[in-house]
């Protein structure tokens, strides 16, 4: 079984950990001594790889969706992910509702106001801002780079994942889809800078994650406390969630990440429905299903849109910034989808992580970017003029225009900013745990220094790149950081296919107990 040689070669791999440390740690230093030149350096070459980027990204994303969306209808629908006659390892409820917290939850909270509030004043797909059109772009926008095309990016990584792990009995590693084209060598060097560089596009996704995560929370501390927001209290609120996910991370003791799970999800539920029993329900109901046919009417349009003829940056600073943080993160949420997916066939799969995440995100955003559109549309306004001036704000801003009472207001902040520190908490923890599972080969139990080390690394990563400059470093490093593992998502791809190929059209006979050999792409030993 390839499962048992692969840890044999993969007890303590070395190369993947030195080149990752190597290239964060001379991050760090550059962003440490050389604050301002590090920023106008990555500025710079953000700025001249931005051609390349704008019609690259939008490519590969383009693809990836409709190549996702053709495993789960094609002739391979029937696969699964682990032996042919195993069942899925959680029921369909359990599963549906884990996929929600897969990993979007502090970017939600963040973006799903702002977002919508900055494409409302202008946008390439509308002539004139503030508008109601405006405001029907502007959620089209955001639901676009919220929905199916990011979901098939994760969905498409921890494809590769569980399939080649679960049916091959290879690493739960990305190395492992590349077993089609160089055999055993993926144990050697170039299996390693595979991992290396996806664990080094998971770094930078997680620390663009933290970064906001921090900022938000500072703001929220500020609206409820008068806490003063500024720099240090960002790095203030690093250093204790880091703290606090490096003891999660090393106890090994899953437990309290449940419980916390757990009270995200119900936290998320309390405030979605407070924003509909004070907030303008009947609008935001009408937007979401108005602007989902929106949305699939201009899906295409959108999908492929790259800015070619027209000048300005929208494209870069939206687009091109969402596709790179997507893919910088699929990594880490890949992994985890692949975790609790184990036994579903890929027509389960597909339909499950691309509509039922896609569904909670729209209603999410039709529910807090609608409260703020319909008060710039129909109340009094001044959400715009917050964001502009804050854009982390947003989300508060929203609440402070809600029509009800002071004290609910506070308990609604209050909520906010739980749901925001729970949220960065857990994403920092399994951050951490996700990198150690990569660098260790698929090991599910790594080194309790190991994990510590990434916990701890992680938080000053984040920490660093806020004192260079804040949430453009982060964009800039995270569009950067996702532009080699974009590369290697490509060949992930092609390694699955290859191997698909040689998997049979048509599911088992029932009652055949023969299991799939471990080199399947040899079309052997077919039950």
């Amino acid at each position: 079984m390839w499962n048992e040689k692969g840890n044999s070669h993969l007890q303590q791999p070395i190369l993947p950990s030195l080149f990752s440390i190597g290239a964060i740690g001379l991050t760090l230093a550059g962003a440490l001594i050389w604050q301002s030149e590090f920023a106008y350096a990555l500025d710079y070459v953000s700025s001249y790889v931005d051609g390349l980027l704008r019609w690259w990204y939008v490519a590969l994303v383009a693809f990836l969706t409709a190549f996702v969306i053709w495993l789960g209808l094609g002739r391979y629908k029937n696969v699964r992910l682990g032996k042919d006659y195993e069942q899925p390892e959680y029921r369909l409820f359990p599963w549906l509702a884990m996929l929600f917290a897969a990993g979007t939850g502090v970017g939600l909270l963040f973006w799903s106001i702002a977002e919508p509030i900055m494409h409302f004043q202008g946008n390439p797909f509308t002539s004139e801002g503030f508008t109601p059109s405006a405001a029907s772009t502007a959620i089209q926008l955001s639901f676009f780079h919220w929905g199916l095309n990011g979901w098939a990016i994760f969905a498409l990584v921890a494809i590769a994942f569980g399939y080649f792990s679960y049916r091959h009995d290879l690493p739960l590693a990305p190395r492992s889809a590349l077993y089609p084209f160089i055999g055993e060598r993926i144990f050697g060097f170039w299996g390693h800078v595979v991992d290396a560089l996806a664990v080094f596009a998971t770094v930078f996704g997680l620390a663009t994650t933290l970064g906001l995560g921090a900022r938000q929370t500072g703001t929220g501390l500020k609206w409820l406390f008068s806490v003063e927001a500024s720099l240090w209290v960002e790095l203030s609120v690093v250093a204790v969630v880091t703290v606090i996910a490096t003891i999660s991370v090393v106890s090994g003791v899953r437990r309290g990440v449940k419980i916390l799970s757990e009270v995200n999800l119900w936290l998320t539920l309390i405030l979605l429905a407070a924003f509909m029993i004070i907030g303008p329900f009947d609008y935001m109901a009408g937007l979401l299903v108005q602007e989902i046919g929106g949305y699939l009417d201009s899906l295409l349009i959108m999908t492929f849109y790259v800015g070619a003829n027209e000048p300005g940056n929208w494209q870069s600073t939206w687009t091109v910034f969402f596709w790179g943080w997507w893919l910088a993160w699929s990594p880490f949420v890949g992994l985890f989808i692949a975790r609790i997916s184990r036994g579903r066939t890929l027509r389960e799969f597909v339909f499950g992580v691309l509509l039922l995440p896609t569904l909670v995100t729209f209603v999410w955003i039709s529910v807090m970017g609608g409260a703020a559109l319909h008060s710039e549309l129909f109340g009094g306004g001044g959400i715009v003029e917050a964001v502009n001036k804050d854009i982390a704000y947003a989300l508060f801003a929203t609440i402070e225009h809600l029509q009800t009472t002071d004290s609910i207001k506070f308990l609604m902040g209050l909520v906010a900013t739980l749901l925001i520190s729970i949220y960065f908490i857990t994403s920092a923890d399994s951050g951490a745990l996700v990198v150690n599972i990569i660098l260790s080969g698929g090991q599910l139990e790594p080194p309790k220094a190991s994990r510590a080390g990434w916990a701890i690394g992680n938080g000053v990563l984040t920490a660093v790149l806020l004192v260079a400059g804040g949430i453009a470093v982060l964009q800039d490093a995270v569009i950067l950081a996702a532009l080699p593992f974009s590369l290697v998502i490509v060949a992930m791809t092609a390694g699955l296919l290859k191997a698909l190929h040689h998997e049979p059209l048509t599911a088992p006979r029932e009652g055949c107990k023969q299991h799939r050999a471990a080199e399947p792409w040899t079309g052997s030993d077919k039950a």
